[in-house]
């Protein structure tokens, strides 16, 4: 794309008051940006309100420092170890599975392992979401889940967030002999930024491995509003979604709701009954989400052709319940942890354990990696990493 493309595209996108569903309608009307401009107000009104006509004719402020921005991003394709890419509808890259939602961007920002221009670009796709906050157990859940599902040939889809989708990427991106992208992070801020910035090295993994999209302009900040709008595209990709925790006002239900709009398969992981985090999955699953309980629960119920393109038949190893013992447990105290969230109190009544031997016991779980301390005071037992 040169110069005078770009800045037709860029144009169109930094508009005021002219929305995506508006740009396109002039693109299928008219065909790319240099002709929609070059028209008269008069055509332009058949398809836009008389204030959107006026907006088009002026030239957006940010324009030419947007212009520069993007360039120099693009210019610095490979110099990362990833590749930079602008792509527009009909451009060979973009993902086709978008094609078929209802809000597809008419342009989006790719970086990282791009894939070829052959008829189906991109492998199979799994959503992974969930909690900002997650529960030890939720965390886990999501690595070891979304690694087996990239073992076996699907890229994870997630929106790089604090909490499950980190842990979601993480697990991807340990998969061995996987797709390529291994992960795809779907951001809500412009392509050059980086959004919670605890997440700046994963982020820069995912480039090296995966893919990162984002259909803002170069620097946009994190605007509250954009975080949902871009969960239409993470549903989007994806065969289906997968929620691993959830509260009941999650934004990963927006997510699971989206991908139910869009025909898409929606799975949820059951958890504790007394866990705020387990309420939104087992809402989705009152709702007719599948339960699952491994990573071959949900291969089984993608469609047949979906699964054709990575082996389906293939098993994958799937999370563990819970860890067998690996230091001594002649107190029972790992009997006594049981799966859900429990208090020190609660396990001294269980155990009978004094207080300074059960804390030094608790201790040595959690260097073991046996065990997660949560919120309040409660512990939780985890399964095997």
């Amino acid at each position: 794309m040169d110069r005078g493309e770009l800045t037709g595209w860029l144009r169109l996108a930094l508009t005021p008051g002219v929305g995506d569903a508006s740009v396109r309608r002039l693109l299928a009307a008219f065909g790319p940006p240099e002709v929609i401009f070059a028209q008269p107000a008069a055509a332009l009104r058949q398809l836009l309100t008389p204030a959107q006509v006026g907006a088009l004719a002026q030239t957006p402020l940010a324009l030419a420092q947007t212009l520069d921005a993007t360039l120099n991003w693009l210019a610095a394709s490979g110099q990362d170890g990833a590749q930079h890419a602008f792509v527009t509808l009909g451009d060979a890259r973009y993902p086709a599975a978008l094609l078929a939602i209802e809000d597809p961007p008419p342009m989006l920002y790719l970086l990282g392992q791009l894939p070829g221009e052959n008829p189906s670009p991109y492998p199979p796709a799994l959503a992974v979401v969930g909690s900002r906050n997650p529960t030890p157990q939720g965390a886990l859940n999501a690595r070891q889940f979304a690694r087996a599902l990239c073992e076996a040939g699907l890229t994870v889809v997630s929106g790089l967030a604090l909490g499950i989708d980190g842990a979601a990427h993480e697990g991807a991106l340990q998969a061995a002999g996987g797709a390529l992208p291994s992960t795809i992070a779907v951001i809500g801020t412009g392509i050059d930024r980086v959004y919670p910035s605890h997440h700046r090295e994963l982020a820069h993994r995912i480039a090296r491995q995966g893919l990162i999209v984002s259909e803002y302009s170069i620097g946009t900040p994190p605007l509250a509003a954009n975080f949902p709008k871009r969960n239409r595209l993470i549903a989007g990709l994806a065969l289906g979604a997968l929620v691993v925790e959830a509260a009941p006002q999650s934004g990963s239900l927006i997510t699971a709701r989206l991908a139910v709009e869009q025909g898409k398969e929606v799975f949820a992981i059951p958890g504790s009954i007394h866990s705020a985090q387990s309420r939104g999955c087992h809402q989705l699953i009152r709702q007719g989400a599948k339960l699952v309980e491994t990573a071959q629960d949900v291969l089984e119920e993608l469609p047949q052709a979906a699964r054709a393109m990575f082996g389906g038949a293939a098993e994958v190893p799937a999370p563990a319940p819970a860890a067998p013992d690996t230091v001594p447990d002649a107190d029972g105290l790992l009997r006594a942890l049981g799966a859900d969230p429990v208090s020190l109190d609660a396990l001294q009544a269980r155990t009978g354990l004094a207080t300074p031997v059960l804390q030094a016991r608790l201790l040595e779980l959690e260097l073991q990696g046996q065990l997660g301390r949560l919120p309040g005071g409660l512990f939780q037992r985890l399964g095997q990493s």
